[in-house]
C-alpha cells in the first residue's frame, strides 16, 4: 500500500469541505438596519380603479364617435396645397405641428413652418390637434383634452395684435387652438380709407378664417358711416363662449356638436331663449344690397370672384368688408353689431 503524502491529503481534505458549503445552505446571518419610510401615496376614489379615468376617454368605443364626426366635417380633406410653406401651417398635418412646436423662427422672431416645405400633403389628423396632457390632475388644472397649444396667439395681418380666447366658458383656453388658422392670412392688406388700391388676386380679401378676428370684431375695413362700430371683444359670443362652448357642446343625433364642429341648437338656446339676435336678421338683405353695388363697381363678378383691376378707396374697403361677412361664413352670428357696421357702412359709401 502507497504512503499518501500528508500535502495532497490535506488538499484533498479542503476540496471535500469547499464542496460541501457549496451545496448546504447558507448561514443567515443577522437581520439589516431598516430603510427610510417611502412617502405616502394619493389616496384613491372608492370603487374606482387607478386607470378608469384615463379609458374613459382613450378607449376605442370613446374614440370611434368622434372619428365618424370629424371626417364627417371634411376637415380631414383640407389639404389643396398643403405642401407649400404658405399652405402648410393649416392644410398640412406636419406643418401645423411644426408651426406650433416653434421649432422654426422667422427674421421677426415668429413661429413658421419649415421654410424648405414638405414633400407630401397630409391632412389634419388627431396628432395635428392633440399630443399629450400638460397636467393629470383635471380637478385642479382642468382638462386639457391634450391639446398641442393653449397659447395667445400673435394674427397673421399683424403680429403686434395677440387674441387670447380665454373666459370663464374656456378658462384654459382651448379654443386658441382654432384660431391659428381660423384668421385672416398675411396674403393680402385691408385697404386703406383713402388711396386708390389695386387688387391683384381672384381670392382677394381675408382668405380663408375671418371667424376669430370677427369674434374679436377687428380686421374688418373701418369705413366711416352712421353706424357705430362696437369695442373690441365686446361681443356676447366673445365675453361669454368660445369656438369650443358653442361648435363642440354635446351632440343631438351625431351630425352635429363634438369633432363635427356644426352648433347644435340646444347650446345655441342655452343663451338665445328667444331666438337669434335681432342685428342679424337683416343681414342677408344688406349683403345682396352690398353684392349688387360691388358688381356695378365691377370688383366682383357674379360668382363673386374678385376681379383684378385699381379700384377707389371705397370699393376696395367695401370689397374687403363683404369678403369678410362671407367668408366669415357665420351669417353675422359671430359679432351681429361689428357685421351690421360693416356692411351699412359699406352700402353708405358706395351709395353717397
Amino acid at each position: 500500500m502507497k504512503n499518501i503524502k500528508l500535502p495532497g491529503f490535506l488538499l484533498f481534505l479542503a476540496m471535500g469541505f469547499f464542496l460541501i458549503g457549496c451545496t448546504s445552505d447558507p448561514i443567515v446571518g443577522p437581520p439589516g438596519a431598516d430603510g427610510i419610510n417611502g412617502l405616502d401615496g394619493a389616496d384613491g376614489v372608492d370603487g374606482v380603479d387607478g386607470t378608469t379615468s384615463c379609458v374613459s376617454c382613450h378607449s376605442n368605443s370613446f374614440r370611434e364617435p368622434i372619428r365618424m364626426a370629424y371626417v364627417s366635417s371634411g376637415k380631414n380633406r383640407v389639404r389643396s396645397f398643403g405642401t407649400s410653406t404658405r399652405c402648410a401651417r393649416c392644410h398640412n398635418n406636419e406643418g401645423f405641428i411644426d408651426l406650433l412646436s416653434n421649432l422654426y423662427i422667422d427674421s421677426l422672431g415668429f413661429a413658421i413652418v419649415n421654410p424648405d416645405g414638405y414633400g407630401v400633403s397630409n391632412p389634419i389628423s388627431c396628432t395635428g390637434c392633440h399630443d399629450s396632457h400638460r397636467s393629470f390632475d383635471f380637478e385642479n388644472d382642468g382638462n386639457d383634452k391634450a391639446v398641442r397649444s393653449i397659447a395667445a396667439v400673435d394674427l397673421l395681418l399683424d403680429p403686434n395684435i395677440q387674441i387670447d380666447i380665454r373666459n370663464n366658458s374656456d378658462e384654459l383656453g382651448l379654443s386658441n387652438l382654432c384660431v391659428n388658422c381660423h384668421q385672416p392670412l398675411n396674403s393680402y392688406d385691408i385697404p386703406g380709407p383713402t388711396a386708390d388700391y389695386e387688387i391683384t388676386s381672384s381670392r382677394f380679401g381675408p382668405h380663408h378664417g375671418p371667424q376669430s378676428t370677427m369674434l374679436e370684431g377687428i380686421m374688418g375695413a373701418p369705413i366711416a358711416g352712421s353706424v357705430a362700430y362696437p369695442g373690441r371683444g365686446s361681443a356676447g359670443h366673445r365675453q361669454g363662449s368660445s369656438c369650443i362652448a358653442c361648435h363642440m357642446g354635446p351632440t343631438t343625433d351625431g351630425t352635429d356638436g363634438g369633432h363635427t364642429w356644426v352648433p347644435t341648437e340646444n347650446t345655441c338656446i342655452q343663451c338665445h331663449t328667444s331666438g337669434p339676435p335681432s342685428e342679424v336678421t337683416d343681414l342677408e338683405e344688406d349683403m345682396n344690397r352690398l353684392h349688387q353695388l360691388l358688381l356695378a363697381a365691377g370688383s366682383i363678378d357674379v360668382d363673386t370672384n374678385r376681379v383684378r383691376g385699381t379700384y377707389s378707396a371705397a370699393v376696395a374697403q367695401a370689397t374687403w368688408n363683404f369678403m369678410t361677412i362671407l367668408e366669415d361664413n357665420s351669417d353675422g352670428v359671430h359679432n351681429p353689431n361689428y357685421a351690421k357696421a360693416l356692411i351699412k357702412n359699406s352700402i353708405e359709401a358706395l351709395e353717397n
